[in-house]
C-alpha cells in the first residue's frame, strides 16, 4: 500500500512537469502520430484497423446490435476509428440480414453509414460496395480528427460506435465527448469501450497491483476516479458501464443514452501521455468532484384512518 501510494505521488509530481514542459507532451504526440501513418509491416502490434462486425457485437454492450439492427433506412450511424470500414461493409451483406432476422422489413436498405479515420485506410471491397449501393449510403471520411468537423459537415446520428478509436486515443477527452454528444441525437446511443481502465467497483488501483491503467482520472486530492463515474456525471445522459475482469487487462464497456439538449462535460486536464497502441493517458478533474449529498430523512409515516402507522 505504502509503494503504491508513493507510485501515485510520483505519477502526480512527473505529471505535473510534464504539463507544464509541454515539449514532452509534444513528442510523445509526434510519436503517436507516426503510429497513426504507420503502413504494411510498420503497423505496430495493438494497432488494430480490420474489425470486423463481428468484432464490434462481441466486445461492445449486447445493446449496440440490438440498437443498430433496429435502425431504418433514414437512420444514421457513425463509427469513429473505423480502421478498413469492415463493420460498415459487414452490416451490408446478407450474412448480417441472416444473423439479424427481426426487423429486417424495417430496416429496408438498412440505415446509412458513415466511417471516420484519421488515416485513409479504405480498401477494394470498401469501393465496391459503395459502388454497389445507392449514393451517400455509406462515406469514409479521413484526414480529421472528431473535434475538426462541424455539425454541417457530419449531421446526427441515432447511433455511434468506436471501439478502440478516438475515445481511446484522444488526448483531450472532455473535448470528443463534448463533440460526440453533439452528433449524437436525442435518445441517440454512444457505444464505446477502454482497455486497461479501472472499473467502476473498485475503490482505487490496489485491487489490480500488476496492472498499468492506459487511462486514468484524478481528482485534485490525487484520489482515483473511474471513467464510468466521470461519464455518469456528464448532464444529459444516462451511462450504463459494464467491466471485464476475467483476464488480467481490465475492460471498461460503455453505452452513453442522450436524454437531453443540455449537455455539459466535466473539463479534464491533461497531465501525461504517452504513445502507444492504445496511449497512456492521465488527466486530473479541473474542478474536484462535489461530495455525494447527505441522504434526505425518511418523511414520518401518516396513521392512517384506524389510527395504524403504515
Amino acid at each position: 500500500m505504502v509503494v503504491l501510494l508513493a507510485l501515485q505521488t510520483l505519477w502526480l509530481e512527473t505529471s505535473y512537469s510534464q504539463q507544464t514542459g509541454s515539449p514532452a507532451i509534444e513528442k510523445e504526440a509526434s510519436k503517436q502520430e507516426a503510429i497513426y501513418r504507420s503502413r504494411g509491416e510498420e503497423v505496430p502490434e495493438g494497432y488494430v484497423i480490420d474489425r470486423s462486425f463481428l468484432a464490434y457485437a462481441s466486445i461492445l454492450s449486447s445493446d449496440f446490435d440490438r440498437s443498430l439492427a433496429s435502425l431504418g433506412p433514414k437512420d444514421r450511424w457513425l463509427d469513429i476509428g473505423a480502421g478498413e470500414g469492415h463493420a460498415i461493409l459487414d452490416y451490408y451483406t446478407p450474412r448480417y440480414d441472416s444473423m439479424h432476422p427481426e426487423g429486417r422489413e424495417r430496416r429496408g436498405k438498412k440505415a446509412r453509414a458513415v466511417a471516420i479515420s484519421i488515416e485513409d485506410r479504405t480498401t477494394p471491397r470498401w469501393h465496391e460496395t459503395a459502388a454497389r449501393l445507392e449514393a451517400d449510403q455509406i462515406r469514409y471520411l479521413s484526414g480529421k480528427r472528431l473535434r475538426e468537423y462541424s455539425q454541417e459537415e457530419l449531421g446526427q446520428f441515432q447511433l455511434i460506435s468506436d471501439v478502440i478509436g478516438g475515445f481511446s486515443y484522444t488526448r483531450d477527452l472532455s473535448l470528443f465527448m463534448e463533440k460526440v454528444l453533439g452528433f449524437l441525437e436525442l435518445n441517440g446511443r454512444f457505444h464505446t469501450l477502454l482497455l486497461d481502465v479501472l472499473p467502476e467497483s473498485a475503490t482505487n488501483r490496489t485491487a489490480y497491483p500488476d496492472t498499468l491503467f492506459l487511462t486514468e482520472i484524478a481528482n485534485a486530492d490525487g484520489s482515483d476516479v473511474s471513467v464510468c463515474t466521470w461519464l455518469k456525471s456528464i448532464a444529459c445522459v444516462e451511462v450504463t458501464c459494464e467491466s471485464r475482469t476475467e483476464s488480467k487487462r481490465p475492460i471498461g464497456i460503455y453505452r452513453i443514452h442522450k436524454v437531453c439538449n443540455n449537455v455539459a462535460v466535466p473539463a479534464l486536464v491533461l497531465l501525461g501521455f504517452e504513445a502507444g497502441t492504445p496511449p497512456l493517458r492521465r488527466y486530473q478533474l479541473r474542478n474536484p468532484s462535489p461530495p455525494s449529498p447527505p441522504a434526505a430523512p425518511a418523511a414520518p409515516a401518516a396513521p392512517d384512518r384506524t389510527g395504524t402507522v403504515r
